[in-house]
Formats: C-alpha cells, sequence, structure tokens
C-alpha cells in the first residue's frame, strides 16, 4: 500500500491560522439539456430561475443581435458561531417542466458526520489516512501531469469543514483549486466588504499557501448595481464589474493566478437585465482584462510582493445549449464574442468552456445515438464536441495561438445516493465509470496541446446539507459525499494514484 502525506494537524498550523486572520482583520443544463450553472452561493431569494428549454425538437430562435458596443475600516472575521449572511443554492435547471428542489439555508455549523478516526501524532509520516480500494480490478492508471489538474471546491464553509476539505484537497496534490466569488455576497453594499469577504480571503490563501494556484471566478453583481433585480446579472455599468475586481486583487491579489469573468453569461438567469449576447459581454471583458493586466504590471515591480507570472484571464465558461428566449447558442455566442473583438486579446488570456458531457463517453462525439437513450443527438451533448467545435472557431478567428480552459467539467452518477435520480441520464454512468471517463478526459486534456488547465466539477457539494436529499445534481458530481464507510468516491483515489507515476493503489473503494 503507497504512504500518504501525513495529514495531522499541528497546533502550530493553528496557531498559523490565527495570526493569518489577525493580519487580514487589519487589511482591507427527444430530452432536455441540463445547463449546470455554477454553484456561486447567492442571497437568499424566492423568485422563480428561468427554465431552460430543451435541444432536440426546439426551432431555435433568432439570434438575439449584438449589442451595440458600446478604504474602509476592515471587518473582524467572524468566528465559527457567529451568524453569517443567508445562503441558497438553486438547483440545476433541466427543462420547462423542471421544479427547483426548496431551497435551505446552510447553517453556520455543519450538521454533517464527521470521519470517526483522526490521526494521531504517532503515526509514522506519510501514512494514508484511510486505506482507498477499486471495484473491478485496476489496471495501471495514466500518469497524468498535475500541475494542469484542478478541482472547483465549495467554500462557503465554517473553519473546520473547510481545514477537512483543505487537507482532501491538498492531499490529491492537483496543481489548481477553483473557488466561485459571489460578488454580491461579498459586497452587499458598495464601499464595503462582509465578513464573507475576509473568509473567503483567508480561505484562498490558505491553499495558495499549500501550493496550489488558485483560479476565481466573479460573478453575480450585487442589486445596488443593478436596475433590474430578477435573477442574477452583471452590473449596470462595467466600471463597477472593474472597481470590485480591483478591491480583490488590492486585498488578496497575491493569492490569485487566474480570474474567469462571469459564469455562463449566455443563460437568462446570469445575464438578466443587459442585452445577451456575446458583443455585449465583450463590454465587460474588455475592461476586466484590462484592469487585472494593469494590476499584474503594478506588482511586477512590488519591492515587497512582487509577481513572478500575470494573473490569466479567462472568458466566461459557456453553458452548452441551443437558441431560445433563455439562452443562447454557446458556439453562436463564442462567434459574436469575436465579432465583437475577442480575437485582439493575446497575452495572459484563455477562453473558457463547460464541456460537460452527461452520460456520453469522453471520447464520443455527436451523434451516434442510442436507441432508448436520450442525451446523445447534438453536439451539445459531448465533451470532446464541444472543445473541437470551439477550437475550430478560434482558428477561423486567428486566435489559434491561444488555449481552451476547461473551468468546469465532470461526470455525474447517483450510484449508492438514496432515492430515484434526479435525471435518467445520470443512470448512464456508474462510480467507475465517473472515474475511468474523467481520467480519460485529463488524458485527452493533456494530449492536446489547445487544452490548457481542466478543472474536475467539483469536489465537495454533496457535503452542503440538502443537497443530497434534495436530489440536487450538483451533489452527483462530488467527490466527497456524505456516505459512510468512506467519503471519498473511487475516482477521488484514482486521481490521487494518476498523478504518482510511481504508486498504484490496490483498491479504490471502501472493502
Amino acid at each position: 500500500m503507497p504512504r500518504m502525506k501525513k495529514t495531522t494537524t499541528m497546533p502550530l498550523r493553528s496557531l498559523l491560522y490565527i495570526l493569518v486572520g489577525v493580519l487580514a482583520a487589519a487589511c482591507i443544463p427527444q430530452t432536455p439539456i441540463p445547463i449546470y450553472v455554477t454553484p456561486t452561493p447567492q442571497a437568499l431569494t424566492t423568485e422563480t430561475i428561468t427554465p431552460i428549454p430543451t435541444v432536440g425538437g426546439l426551432a431555435p430562435s433568432e439570434t438575439p443581435a449584438e449589442a451595440a458596443a458600446s478604504d474602509t475600516p476592515a471587518e473582524a472575521l467572524p468566528t465559527d458561531d457567529t451568524p453569517r449572511p443567508a445562503a441558497t443554492f438553486p438547483g440545476a435547471i433541466v427543462g420547462p417542466d423542471y421544479t427547483p428542489p426548496p431551497t435551505y439555508t446552510p447553517a453556520p455549523t455543519s450538521t454533517r458526520q464527521r470521519p470517526t478516526r483522526e490521526p494521531t501524532e504517532e503515526e509514522p509520516e506519510e501514512t494514508p489516512t484511510r486505506t482507498p480500494s477499486p471495484g473491478p480490478s485496476p489496471t495501471p492508471l495514466p500518469g497524468l501531469d498535475p500541475s494542469q489538474m484542478g478541482v472547483q471546491v465549495h467554500s462557503l464553509l465554517d473553519q473546520d469543514d473547510w481545514d477537512e476539505v483543505l487537507r482532501l484537497t491538498d492531499q490529491l496534490e492537483l496543481g489548481w483549486a477553483k473557488v466561485q466569488i459571489d460578488w454580491d455576497l461579498l459586497q452587499p453594499n458598495p464601499g464595503e466588504v462582509s465578513t464573507d469577504f475576509r473568509r473567503q480571503e483567508l480561505y484562498i490563501e490558505s491553499l495558495k499557501q499549500r501550493g496550489m494556484k488558485v483560479l476565481v471566478s466573479v460573478a453575480k453583481a450585487p442589486s445596488w448595481s443593478r436596475s433590474n433585480q430578477a435573477e442574477s446579472g452583471p452590473p449596470d455599468d462595467p466600471q463597477a464589474l472593474v472597481d470590485f475586481l480591483n478591491l480583490m486583487m488590492q486585498e488578496f491579489g497575491n493569492a490569485i493566478d487566474a480570474i474567469e469573468i462571469w459564469n455562463e453569461p449566455n443563460l437568462l438567469r446570469e445575464w438578466q437585465g443587459r442585452p445577451m449576447s456575446g458583443g455585449e459581454y465583450m463590454r465587460y471583458f474588455t475592461p476586466a482584462y484590462q484592469a487585472i493586466n494593469a494590476y499584474s504590471d503594478s506588482m511586477r515591480g512590488h519591492p515587497t510582493e512582487p509577481r513572478t507570472t500575470p494573473i490569466i484571464v479567462v472568458t466566461a465558461g459557456l453553458a452548452p445549449t441551443t437558441n431560445t428566449d433563455s439562452s443562447v447558442d454557446d458556439r453562436t455566442y463564442l462567434r459574436q464574442m469575436y465579432n465583437a473583438g475577442l480575437g485582439q486579446f493575446r497575452d495572459n488570456v484563455a477562453v473558457g468552456a463547460h464541456p460537460f458531457p452527461w452520460g456520453n463517453p469522453p471520447h464520443a462525439r455527436c451523434c451516434d445515438a442510442v436507441d432508448g437513450q436520450g442525451w446523445d443527438d447534438a453536439p451539445q451533448f459531448f465533451f470532446i464536441q464541444t472543445l473541437e467545435d470551439y477550437r475550430n472557431i478560434m482558428v477561423n478567428n486567428g486566435h489559434s495561438d491561444v488555449q481552451i480552459w476547461a473551468t468546469e467539467f465532470g461526470w455525474a452518477t447517483w450510484d449508492e445516493f438514496p432515492g430515484d435520480a434526479p435525471e435518467p441520464w445520470m443512470t448512464y454512468t456508474d462510480k467507475w465509470q465517473q472515474g475511468t471517463y474523467t481520467l480519460d478526459a485529463f488524458q485527452i486534456g493533456q494530449d492536446t496541446d489547445y487544452i490548457g488547465t481542466m478543472i474536475l466539477w467539483n469536489m465537495n457539494f454533496a457535503w452542503v446539507p440538502g443537497l443530497v436529499e434534495n436530489r440536487d445534481e450538483r451533489s452527483a458530481y462530488s467527490l466527497l459525499t456524505p456516505l459512510r464507510p468512506q467519503q471519498e468516491r473511487p475516482l477521488y483515489w484514482m486521481l490521487y494514484d494518476a498523478v504518482r507515476p510511481d504508486e498504484q493503489l490496490d483498491r479504490y473503494d471502501a472493502g
């Protein structure tokens, strides 16, 4: 059995967290096509979320016309028992007949059962924290390069849960972690930041301290910056976004390696209040890109905290969907972005993608439909098809020297979860296929020069109270689950194994 890093939490580390907190306080989704809206936590709301229509059988609507291109005191970090701003997580929208699960408010302290075994200081160095095990007899896994691999973590957690997520994320030894930044939650009023801003600051810095690069995705403008209060959307004035980016970078910019500008803006529910087109999106991306590059330049010569590498600016990952009243085909939207000037940006830039594959294997292409099986008759249902289509658009627009970053991707399975799967396609993949498909996808990316960093969706959303019970699809992607005796899915240990070419685990699940 290979040996892992010792994971005992030392008192000195606790002291360091306290010191970091003190210092920070002194600073200022035939069948519906599911659209997976990035789970950026947002303020509690009872608004009805715009449904996303199906792909098959719909007459495409007319493409939307291109829009005319037209120092505060720091708050103390709350303790674990301090009440925090309420947050809720709307379920993914899978069609016009879909009913979101009931909303819920995560408690400040988690009620999730904690592991019954804690490592002790007497354990020898590099002792594994549990014995992983594989269903079918494993074959040697690919030797993947972890430096271009990452996972998205849910970070609106109390300190104890965050420490456990941090430990398990660090143990994988992937090169990247992604965190969603809910602007609305972090800056509820102009000119001030919330306690969650400080909490996110410390958590992001702790990822950086563990040696991971950090990608943050910024979305959901606060209500004070928007005249349209429906659902989520950008601010009326792009300058407000620039101002928030500057504030964020001022406070913890040196812990950030890449910034994704918005999330799935080709969905109405994410882009309320502004024309829904790639041209309008570029009105926001352009000044954001300029501001981020200006920050990188200024920090290059900083006397005490110089940057050796610039922040990479990533275009918003688009939802794979078609043209309807509430969405724009992602291929069309990307072309609109190029028509509005995306091709001029060549330095420190990447094109974001959300190539969700539903139940289709990573090498499959559209459209060898299987009788009796849905979600396989449109190009939006295929991992590699989305990446190839995006690449063709980029090349046709003279952008062949820029990489695609898969800022969200993954295979969902309801395997071993209670009740029926939220959608039939989740029964197409079991927990073992989830693992092998994911590793194959990472291998495709690393064998393809135009694919850069790939962020797996997701690490720990099944830990959020209510997601599994409410049959929320996001929990079906989670590497960590509430299940016992082992909280890690096989994919977790397969990733652990795949980035260690000199090791091979005997099992990947609980035996």
